[in-house]
This record gives C-alpha cells, sequence and structure tokens, in this order.
C-alpha cells in the first residue's frame, strides 16, 4: 500500500512521518532547530538553518506532504537569498503597527480572516517598512518558512491558501490577494508566491496547509459541530465550517484548508509554557507541582492568574497584556499558584470556546490532544472549564498525519479527509465535573473583566519599555 509522508514544520522542530490509507504509520523522525531573541519581543530564526532541517526529513522519493507553522515571514534579495532572519509567528516587534491597523482598518479582519496582531505579517511588514526600510528596500521577495522548504525542493515560488489564509494579506472570498492590505504593506503580487490550492501537486510534491487546520484533520476533527483543542507550549480551539466567516467583534481567526472546509477559532499563546515557567521559578518537576496542584479546589480559593507570559492571542488579539496574579493573599501556597494557573489557561481555552458560539457556531464535542493530555489534573480541569465532555485521541502526530492524509487525498489514493473520523479513535472522554464546571463558570467573567481592568496598566507598562 502506498505510503506518504507528512512534514510538520513546528516553531522549534520538524517531525515526518510515514502512512498508509488505512491510518497506520510506517516510521517517523525530527530534527530540531533554535529560537532566538535577540531582543525582548522579538522572535527568530535563521532560515537556512531551518531549511537544512527540514531537508533531512524529506525523503529522497516518494510522495510528501506538508505542514507548518502560520504567520512567519523571510525577505529574500534578487537572487533569493535571505535578506532577514525569518520572523515567527511568536515576534511581537509589531505590536504598535498591529494596534494602529486595528483602529484604522478594522474591516480587514473580516475580509481576510487573519487578526489583526503582530503574529500576522501583514503587520510584520508594516514595521519592516517604517523601522528597517533600506532592509525593507532590499528585498525583493517575500515568503514563510514552508514556502522555503517547497522552492529548495521543487524551484517553484508557491503559497497555499490555507498559510496565505494566516498572512493578513489573501481576500478569503476570491482566495486572492487583497489589493488594501498590500499597499497597507507596500509590497506588489509579484513579490509574493503564486497562490495555489492545499491539495496542489508538484511532482511528489503535495503543497499542504497551516498546522492548525490540519491539525484538525489529524484528529479527526472535521465534521460540524465537532472541534479541536490542543495544549502544547501554546494551545488552540479550533472548528471546521463550510464557509469562511469571521464574528462582528473580531474574537476569533478564519483560515482556509480545501474547499467547503475552512477553520475557525482561536490560538492562545500561553499553554504548557506556564507550567514550565512555574517548574523553573519554583526548582520543581512539573509532576511535583501538579500533585500539590491536585490537592487545592477548584477555583484556588479566590485567586485567579492571566496566564499571559507571552502576551495573549485569542480571543483580544494583543500584544500588551502580562501574566498576572489577582486575589493573592497569605493564605495561598505554591499548590494554589499552580493551580490557578492551569486554570488560566483553561479559562483562556473556554473563552475562545464563548466566542465561537457567540459568533453562531454550534460546539458538541470536542477532541483533545497534546503534551497536557498525560495529566490527569490538566484533563479534568480542561473539560470543567469549558463545561463539555473532551475525547481524547491516540497519539497520530497531529498535523504531519493531517498533511499525509491531505496529501493521500491529492494523489486520489483515498477520499482521506472525508474518513479522517473513522481513522482516528477516541481513547479516553473525561466528563465535567458539575460543581467544579459550575465554579469556572461563574469566574470567567471576572477572569475576562480582570483583562480589561488591567489593560491601562499593561499599555503603561509596554510604554516603559
Amino acid at each position: 500500500m502506498t505510503a506518504v509522508v507528512g512534514v510538520d514544520i513546528g516553531t522549534t522542530s520538524a517531525k515526518a512521518a510515514a502512512f498508509d490509507a488505512d491510518g497506520a504509520m510506517h516510521g517517523r523522525s525530527d530534527a530540531g532547530y533554535e529560537l532566538h531573541e535577540p531582543q525582548p519581543g522579538w522572535v527568530e530564526q535563521d532560515p537556512v538553518a531551518v531549511v537544512d532541517a527540514v531537508m533531512g526529513l524529506v525523503p529522497e522519493a516518494g510522495p510528501v506532504a506538508f505542514s507548518s507553522a502560520m504567520h512567519s515571514l523571510v525577505g529574500l534579495d534578487a537572487r533569493d537569498r535571505p535578506v532577514t532572519p525569518l520572523i515567527t509567528w511568536g515576534d511581537t516587534r509589531a505590536s504598535v503597527q498591529a494596534e494602529r491597523l486595528k483602529a484604522e482598518h478594522p474591516e480587514l479582519h473580516a475580509r481576510t480572516g487573519t487578526p489583526l496582531h503582530p503574529m500576522s505579517p501583514l503587520a510584520k511588514l508594516c514595521w519592516m517598512r517604517e523601522c528597517e526600510p533600506e532592509t525593507f528596500a532590499a528585498a525583493r521577495r517575500w515568503a514563510g518558512v514552508k514556502e522555503l522548504v517547497v522552492h529548495r525542493l521543487t524551484g517553484e515560488w508557491v503559497i497555499d491558501h490555507s498559510v496565505a489564509s494566516g498572512t493578513g494579506l489573501m481576500r478569503l472570498s476570491t482566495l486572492d490577494w487583497d489589493p488594501e492590505a498590500l499597499a497597507l504593506a507596500g509590497v506588489e503580487p509579484g513579490q509574493l508566491p503564486r497562490l495555489v490550492p492545499a491539495k496542489q501537486r508538484l511532482g511528489d510534491v503535495i503543497v499542504g496547509a497551516g498546522d492548525g487546520p490540519l491539525a484538525n484533520l489529524g484528529v479527526g476533527a472535521v465534521e460540524p459541530g465537532v472541534a479541536a483543542c490542543s495544549i502544547g507550549t501554546s494551545g488552540a480551539l479550533r472548528l471546521m465550517v463550510e464557509d469562511p466567516a469571521v464574528d462582528r467583534a473580531g474574537r476569533i481567526f478564519c483560515y482556509a484548508l480545501t474547499p467547503g472546509r475552512w477553520t475557525v477559532g482561536g490560538a492562545i499563546n500561553n499553554g504548557g509554557v506556564v507550567l514550565e515557567w512555574l517548574s523553573e521559578t519554583f526548582h520543581a518537576p512539573i509532576e511535583a507541582l501538579l500533585d500539590e496542584a491536585a490537592a487545592v479546589p477548584p477555583g484556588s480559593e479566590g485567586l485567579i492568574m492571566l496566564p499571559y507570559l507571552l502576551s495573549e492571542r485569542a480571543p483580544h488579539w494583543s500584544a500588551l497584556p502580562r501574566g498576572a496574579y489577582v486575589g493573592l493573599s497569605h493564605a495561598h501556597g505554591r499548590g494554589h499558584l499552580v493551580r490557578a494557573a492551569l486554570e488560566g489557561v483553561c479559562q483562556q481555552l473556554a473563552l475562545v470556546l464563548a466566542s465561537l458560539d457567540d459568533a453562531g457556531y454550534e460546539v458538541r464535542e470536542i477532541r483533545a490532544t497534546g503534551g497536557f493530555a498525560r495529566s490527569e489534573l490538566w484533563r479534568q480541569t480542561l473539560a470543567d472549564a469549558l463545561g463539555m465532555p473532551v475525547g481524547f485521541t491516540a497519539a497520530r502526530e497531529g498535523s504531519a498525519f493531517g498533511a499525509a492524509l491531505l496529501g493521500m487525498e491529492a494523489l486520489g489514493i483515498a477520499d482521506s479527509i472525508g474518513r479522517a473520523a473513522g481513522l482516528i479513535a477516541v481513547t479516553e472522554t473525561v466528563e465535567p465535573d458539575p460543581a467544579a464546571a459550575a465554579v469556572y463558570d461563574r469566574l470567567r467573567p471576572t477572569f475576562e473583566g480582570v483583562y480589561d481592568a488591567l489593560l491601562p496598566a499593561f499599555r503603561a507598562l509596554r510604554e516603559e519599555g
């Protein structure tokens, strides 16, 4: 049986795994690469090093399909040599430009599906033009990480509709570049890769899509009302729908996958990274901290944490917020601090779920994956905060599996997207505890209100540097 290799180009590592049409995996490998933070808020990589690492995972023969982290940007000169680092989704240097775009051009979010946030290449291009004009002028082409890899393999400069829908530069209704967005960014269509469908074949290469939409595919969350939730370093809650749209409040994104399959939802910056920070701060293993947190009742006895250590994305889409504990008293100990952090992450995902509901999207089932699933406390807290059962699936390498399924459909091997739900087994379902769910539901307006109350302070702190 023909196997397709799915390659997921992540933020700090790439994974490759071969799958057949029945979903069986036939080997996997991975490769890591470094993130660089030369200044606070700058998160970038060496584009050559990343592409070299990914190329080491690509088979010499046979079909390969790609997934990649979205929102990255690199400038290239007339000979296609990088003139900038690879600027990642986590980079917030364009926060001033993003706030200006949100204030002056709010309609762009509805047209492009991409929130007006410093993660977007639109905001990054505005920053580059204003803050590094010589470098901006030297760039003859702008691309993202997956486009670099596909060009290395095929010699073609193409970008799929899925990744392009996360740039803030593509109009959802036409699947073409948005003239106003390009004018604001100061680039011409010829400076960008050619737009192609996610199932576009270039020989044995299937161009693929963004990691978010493919993660839904990889856990079988493809039917109406079935959402995918993930908590790794960051987190996300996404739902597939038939037509592109965003909510009027601008709280959710809309990214493409294939015709008739769009992903709406929100990503959060702070997931497992919050526990990692606590582990480093307290010089204690994460497992020990979780044991202490489990002894604390839901609601952390009046302690709330805003888990915005890396600022935040959905549903506020702002680079301003910072982490904060509110309600701290002498009665609170380390276990309370840890439990409040877990609850903060899960409450943030609950706000994304509420945003989907406010936008008119019904979520009737949630499938979850990620490193957090190893913790019983994490699993239960998520179900309690979301207020509905959460199903956990067998590990399938997530977006890499989704990329392989997309590749199979592009090759005509199988209707893999339609069969995805049947290929993925839910191995455990966690039911919410009614009493705990009631606590979190009662606290959620306060949790959200604290963000609003502290926003002026966050703004002042940014001005202080």
